[in-house]
């Protein structure tokens, strides 16, 4: 047998096992799709009157000023048959190539093929040619107001770029070249990985973001040294281990958002946020929230209030033996921080001596881009799922915020696992990013309905635990850190909601970045930069132009500010006492169970 025929029975051979591969892929995937549970169509989509209304609109202003419609539409001809007739006349040149292409630059289209090749830049330049009329024939609608156009302009770029040729196998030079360069191999890895997220997902697709056996939570993740003090039926308090001889009086609690895991601040020892606080000489409690399911069904605002916020500065007090704390909360639990402070205000309970917040929004007249998911429509629809099974899946949340930054987080990642056939990166920030948590069903409605849509924490007043509260109740010392680029909670209506607390004593720094990143941005990287400037007052863009911009972490800055509030330094105190004796060593139970039970 010549090398020649040996090597055609190895290529047959080993088509022969890819496709029996494909066949048991596709016999589990037929499964996988049987088994799905039927979606709430109120949780897939935006209801169609929204598109309903954009029909309308245009139809009327047709008919209103027909020279305005015409005029877009021979544009986008224009240019498209422009493109089209140049392409031809490349090609009769007896030239294989492209066309002048003068679109603008997309990561999306790296690849050199792209500008390069008659055919894909081809397909390139048309789509990109599409996407610009339907966004400006959504901009130019006049009829409809700004908060609807808002989000019709998102939803249509959803549709956007839900449609790219990237996204496709035909049109994706960078999957067609793996193919052949590994005989198909990398088409039948990608059937693997998409079968495998589907079957994860109960029928559902939610791209795997990270490899999940490359991290375990108290192994290579959340490994800063600490004891659970102390465990109630929602959250765990974890006590870190000092690593100074000294510490500051006054404790410091950190309360983490419920809609994602604490860890987040605690990676990786190079960029952990807890354990730099903890070398800077603090001692430091966190929360780690309880991950709810049906049992849930019962818990509200004022249920994370009282046996969350309230209990976890009592016990942290107790340790300690100090009279006052100081606090932290990060998103939600920075917004239910303030109803917290608020509430304490009503009540004269003096516990807490300053409180910061991490991107935090109390004030939502402004939803940002997040504000696309909070009309009824969806909202109609979360409440319906919390009221059928008691909580909400964190499968939602998830991927509702993906769609925030859909091409990097749910089509790009599409696009390597499932055509390229490559396995998910071992990213850290990833692998916390898919490791959500559900929500309890009353406390989601109170929070979308009471807070977000009716804004009554700002505009009017919120009642929490039996007291009605506002954001003028919050009297205390407070530090606010908002993100740049932030596409959760925006900036500017994090600071809005700061200039109206009540305190005499506030403090706005603004890191570049986003929502992580922005917050999770140690000084050792000197990656980047902030703003710090006079107290919150007038607005944003007042406040931004006047602030100074200074390079590095905000971290010590904040620290400097916290230091003014905590005291004289005391012996370092070991996690726990007598009535309060070690539980687990940090970072606790609650954090790696997917399921919690809840301690009587």
């Amino acid at each position: 047998m010549t090398t020649s025929e040996y090597d055609d029975d190895q290529k047959v051979e080993r088509m022969k096992a890819n496709m029996a591969r494909v066949e048991e892929l596709t016999q589990r995937l037929t499964e996988a799709l049987a088994h799905r549970d039927p979606p709430r169509p109120s949780l897939q989509a935006p209801d169609s009157d929204l598109f309903l209304h954009a029909v309308t609109a245009y139809w009327t202003e047709m008919v209103k000023n027909p020279s305005k419609a015409l005029e877009q539409q021979l544009d986008y001809w224009g240019k498209a048959l422009k493109h089209n007739i140049e392409a031809q006349e490349v090609l009769r040149s007896g030239k294989i190539a492209a066309p002048e292409d003068k679109t603008p630059d997309d990561r999306r289209f790296a690849n050199p093929l792209w500008k390069s090749h008659p055919y894909f830049n081809y397909v390139k330049q048309q789509y990109m040619l599409a996407t610009e009329a339907m966004t400006n024939a959504v901009q130019s609608l006049e009829t409809i107001d700004e908060r609807e156009k808002r989000r019709l302009g998102y939803f249509t770029q959803q549709i956007v770029d839900m449609m790219a040729p990237t996204n496709f196998l035909a049109t994706n030079p960078d999957a067609l070249m793996k193919a052949v360069e590994t005989e198909g191999e990398s088409l039948v890895r990608g059937l693997e990985n998409l079968v495998r997220d589907i079957e994860a997902n109960k029928g559902d697709l939610l791209v795997t973001l990270a490899d999940k056996d490359a991290f375990k939570v108290g192994e290579n993740l959340a490994t800063t040294p600490g004891k659970v003090v102390f465990r109630n039926r929602m959250f765990e308090l974890i006590q870190y281990t000092p690593t100074t001889e000294k510490v500051h009086r006054t404790p410091l609690v950190i309360f983490p958002p419920w809609i994602n895991k604490f860890y987040v601040m605690d990676l990786k020892p190079q960029n952990s946020l807890i354990k730099w606080i903890v070398d800077q000489g603090y001692t430091l409690f966190v929360v780690s929230w309880v991950n709810p399911d049906a049992s849930f069904a019962d818990v509200g605002m004022d249920t994370y209030v009282e046996d969350g916020y309230l209990e976890a500065i009592r016990v942290a007090r107790d340790i300690t033996g100090e009279k006052q704390v100081n606090v932290i909360g990060y998103c939600i639990a920075g917004t239910t921080l303030s109803l917290t402070l608020a509430l304490m205000n009503k009540r004269k309970d003096k516990s807490v001596r300053s409180a910061t917040f991490f991107t935090t929004l109390t004030d939502f007249s402004d939803q940002g881009e997040v504000g696309v998911f909070l009309e009824d429509d969806f909202v109609d629809g979360i409440e319906a799922e919390c009221n059928e099974k008691g909580y909400l899946d964190s499968f939602f949340m998830s991927r509702t915020f993906s769609f925030l930054r859909s091409n990097d987080l749910i089509y790009g990642p599409a696009i390597r696992a499932y055509m390229m056939g490559e396995a998910p990166p071992a990213f850290d920030l990833l692998y916390w990013n898919g490791d959500g948590t559900n929500l309890p069903g009353p406390m989601c409605v109170e929070y979308l309905r009471g807070l977000c849509q009716q804004d009554r924490f700002a505009a009017q007043s919120f009642r929490i635990c039996g007291e009605d509260v506002s954001l003028s109740d919050v009297k205390h010392p407070v530090c606010a850190i908002a993100c740049e680029t932030d596409h959760i909670a925006a900036w500017r209506s994090s600071f809005r909601g700061i200039s109206k607390m009540g305190s005499k004593d506030k403090t706005f720094l603004l890191s570049e970045s986003g929502h992580i990143a922005g917050i999770i941005n140690p000084p050792s990287k000197k990656k980047y930069g902030h703003y710090a400037g006079p107290a919150p007052e007038g607005t944003p863009e007042e406040w931004h132009a006047a602030a100074e911009f200074h390079e590095g972490s905000w971290w010590p800055r904040w620290e400097e500010w916290l230091r003014s509030k905590s005291g004289a330094l005391v012996p370092a105190r070991n996690p726990g006492d007598s009535d309060y004796p070690a539980l687990a060593d940090a970072p606790g139970t609650y954090v790696i169970s997917s399921k919690n039970a809840a301690m009587s």
